[in-house]
């Protein structure tokens, strides 16, 4: 009969570790902003009245503070093209103003959660998780004067490299463990092995092809093989670290599931499952791309999400947005209560990670990028708070606490003017 766990009994090296859990980041991103006179508490500080769009939270209110007051400037127009959406999306977590443009010559930021990736790399098979519900809309939904690329993603590896969401579990999930539904260690180390082994044969065939390249293609080539270096250290990375888990009930669909609840609840399911393995320590997810015009049948409602978005008042639009903001808000509280169930060394996954929840508008019917609906969920931070931040302070004050509250050695970030004031109790 197996013993409880026993302090005394735990190496010293397994319970250092234990102790040293590492610090995680996620973000939980929703589209076309929120009717915030409906959203935003009256009261600040301890114990507030849930509003309506944020009373399906109650059971979890212990768990995250709301922030108010939070505002990207670098979302303003000065003087380019009007784009409620376009801009807002990519200033999200980057804090910069992106170039009005349709082509290719896309420029923005580096984003908050690609900063921490970065950081984090040398320590985890991926460096981050990007993941989504829809797939990128590549014409016609998006914003005029503003490539699609700007409201597909809020992430960003480089000012001209934005990273697109994976939307199917099933290349999730072979992206994180390999082919199959299924984490058996053997073969797991076989696939990876067999990759390694092709991976070694191109570099033995791309350096004998280079012997005839010109000088401008040997940069080219130069290129590529850094990126195959980079693959590389992922693989190697994989095989020092053994994964065993046990997925009894937990099923991979083989194509995106037609029930959006389904198929947000596997994506988080599978995001959960990078964080617990170690496989990264940074991810970002989107219940929708902006501009999304999803009909929430589900809910009784066959408007499109985008078009009541823009209400102009009228009370019955308003009614509709603010049930499917509701809606978004019940999937998130379902979202932390799983996180705070999943064990994670001498504390649970929620603790061990900073949850970043809001949209990159305001009131929607607005397109209001100066007080946005921010919330803070896990870190250890102290939860059932309302902090009411100084009338447009900026965003970035807030993703720079959290990468600093990570240990991520920076000092500033996009329009940052210092750490959010009042966010460590």
């Amino acid at each position: 009969m197996a013993l409880p766990a026993m302090e005394s009994l735990v190496p010293a090296a397994t319970a250092k570790s234990l102790e040293q859990r590492p610090k995680r980041m996620t973000v939980f991103y929703s589209p076309n902003g929120v009717r915030m006179q409906r959203y935003t508490p009256a009261t600040t500080g301890k114990n507030y009245a849930m509003t309506p769009i944020l009373k399906p939270l109650e059971k979890v209110r212990d768990k995250f503070s709301v922030i108010s007051g939070l505002a990207h400037y670098q979302a303003s127009a000065f003087g380019a093209p009007p784009a409620g959406h376009g801009r807002s999306c990519p200033a999200f977590l980057t804090g910069v103003h992106a170039k009005a443009t349709e082509g290719a010559d896309i420029q923005c930021g580096i984003s908050a959660d690609q900063v921490a990736a970065s950081y984090f790399a040398k320590d985890t098979q991926l460096a981050s998780l990007e993941l989504g519900i829809e797939p990128p809309s590549l014409m016609g939904s998006c914003d005029i004067n503003y490539s699609c690329t700007y409201t597909n993603t809020i992430s960003w590896k480089s000012p001209t490299l934005a990273l697109p969401a994976m939307v199917a579990p099933s290349d999730v999930f072979e992206h994180l463990f390999g082919d199959g539904n299924q984490i058996d260690e053997q073969t797991r180390q076989m696939r990876l092995a067999h990759k390694s082994s092709i991976l070694d044969f191109i570099n033995d065939e791309a350096k004998r092809v280079n012997k005839r390249l010109g000088v401008n293609d040997r940069h080219k080539m130069a290129q590529y093989l850094e990126s195959v270096r980079d693959v590389e250290q992922r693989i190697a990375k994989a095989r020092e670290t053994a994964i065993e888990m046990d997925l009894e009930g937990f099923t991979v669909p083989a194509n995106i599931p037609v029930d959006y609840e389904e198929h947000v609840k596997i994506m988080l399911d599978l995001q959960m499952l990078a964080l617990q393995t170690d496989m990264t320590r940074v991810s970002t997810f989107m219940l929708g791309r902006e501009l999304s015009n999803h009909a929430y049948n589900n809910l009784g409602i066959p408007d499109g999400h985008h078009a009541l978005s823009h209400h102009a008042n009228i009370p019955d639009k308003i009614d509709k947005l603010v049930k499917i903001n509701a809606y978004h808000m019940q999937l998130f509280a379902d979202y932390l209560e799983k996180m705070a169930s999943i064990p994670d060394g001498e504390s649970n996954l929620l603790d061990n990670t900073f949850v970043v929840r809001g949209a990159c508008i305001g009131e929607s019917n607005e397109h209001d990028h100066m007080d946005l609906p921010i919330i803070l969920a896990g870190g250890g931070l102290e939860g059932n708070r309302h902090i009411a931040a100084k009338k447009h302070t900026p965003m970035c004050n807030l993703l720079l606490s959290v990468l600093q509250q990570m240990n991520v050695p920076v000092e500033n970030f996009g329009d940052s003017t210092g750490p959010l004031d009042g966010l460590i109790a």
